[in-house]
C-alpha cells in the first residue's frame, strides 16, 4: 500500500484541527479571515482584565480582573482589508449577546488603555499591538451549554492590518457570581438600548447598587423595568439614590429583570 507525501498528510492535519477550532469557536469566523495561531491548552491559568490597562512603576495595572484556571482554545483572525479590527469585533459581540452572553466588561478605543499591554502582556501575541483608537476588547460569560468565559480583542495595525482576536477557557472550577462593571451596562444601554437579566429575582444588595451605580453615570438617562419583581427593583434603586422620575414599570412575562432605555 502506498503512502501519502507527508506534505499531504500535514495538510489534512492542519484542515481537521482548523475544523475543530471552528466547531468550538464562540463566535463566528470573519468573512475571507486567515486563522493563525490557533492553540489548545490544557489547565492553563489565565487573567482577564476588567479595566483599562496602563503600566505603573513598571508593573502592569488594573483596577478588576477575574482569574481562573481551565482549558483554553485561542485563536486568532487576520481579517479581510475590507473589514476593520472593530467592526469584526463589533459583529463578534452582537453574536455573543445573541446566544445569552452576558458582558462583564467591554471597552474600546483609548478607554482600554496601551494596546501595546493588551498584545504583549494579557494575550501575548505582538502582531495584535496597534493605535489606541483603533482597539476593542470584551469579556463575556457564557452559562449554555456550558459555563465559560470568551474574551475578544480587536485591532487595526497602523499598517491597516486588522485582526480579531478570540479566546474561550472553560473553567476547571466554578466562577462562583461575576458582576459587570458600571460602565459596561451603561455603554449597553447607550448602544443597544435594553440589558436583560433572567436569572434576577428579589433586588440583591450587590445587584441593587451596581445598577444604581451604573445610571448615575449618566444622569440624564432614564429606563423603564419590567418582570415580576418590577417595582421592588425601582423602590430599591430610589432607596440607592436614583430620581424617582427616571424609573418607569412597564408590563412584561419574562422572568428576571429587564431594562429598556427610555431617553
Amino acid at each position: 500500500m502506498s503512502r501519502a507525501p507527508a506534505g499531504v498528510v500535514l495538510s489534512v492535519i492542519g484542515a481537521l484541527w482548523l475544523s475543530i477550532m471552528t466547531a468550538q469557536a464562540a463566535v463566528p469566523v470573519p468573512e475571507d479571515a486567515t486563522a493563525t495561531g490557533e492553540v489548545v491548552q490544557e489547565a492553563v491559568e489565565r487573567r482577564y482584565p476588567m479595566d483599562g490597562l496602563r503600566r505603573i512603576s513598571g508593573r502592569l495595572r488594573m483596577d478588576a480582573k477575574v482569574e481562573a484556571l481551565g482549558r483554553l482554545e485561542a485563536v486568532t483572525y487576520r481579517l479581510s482589508d475590507r473589514q476593520t479590527g472593530l467592526e469584526a469585533f463589533t459583529n463578534a459581540r452582537e453574536h455573543l449577546l445573541d446566544e445569552g452572553a452576558e458582558l462583564l466588561f467591554w471597552c474600546e478605543g483609548r478607554d482600554c488603555g496601551s494596546s501595546s499591554l493588551w498584545a504583549n502582556e494579557v494575550f501575548g501575541r505582538s502582531y495584535l499591538y496597534g493605535p489606541e483608537n483603533q482597539q476593542a476588547y470584551l469579556l463575556a460569560r457564557m452559562t449554555e451549554p456550558e459555563d465559560r468565559l470568551v474574551a475578544l480583542y480587536g485591532i487595526t495595525r497602523g499598517s491597516g492590518r486588522p485582526y480579531l482576536h478570540v479566546e474561550t477557557l472553560h473553567p476547571t472550577a466554578s466562577l462562583g457570581e461575576l458582576l459587570p462593571t458600571a460602565g459596561t451596562l451603561l455603554r449597553q444601554l447607550h448602544s443597544v438600548g435594553v440589558l436583560h437579566f433572567p436569572g434576577l429575582a428579589a433586588p440583591s444588595p450587590a445587584w441593587r447598587a451596581l445598577l444604581a451605580r451604573t445610571l448615575q453615570l449618566d444622569r440624564t438617562l432614564s429606563v423603564a423595568l419590567s418582570g415580576p419583581e418590577a417595582e421592588s427593583w425601582q423602590a430599591a434603586l430610589v432607596d440607592e439614590g436614583v430620581r424617582a422620575a427616571r424609573l418607569q414599570t412597564e408590563a412584561g412575562d419574562a422572568p428576571g429583570l429587564h431594562l429598556r432605555r427610555l431617553r
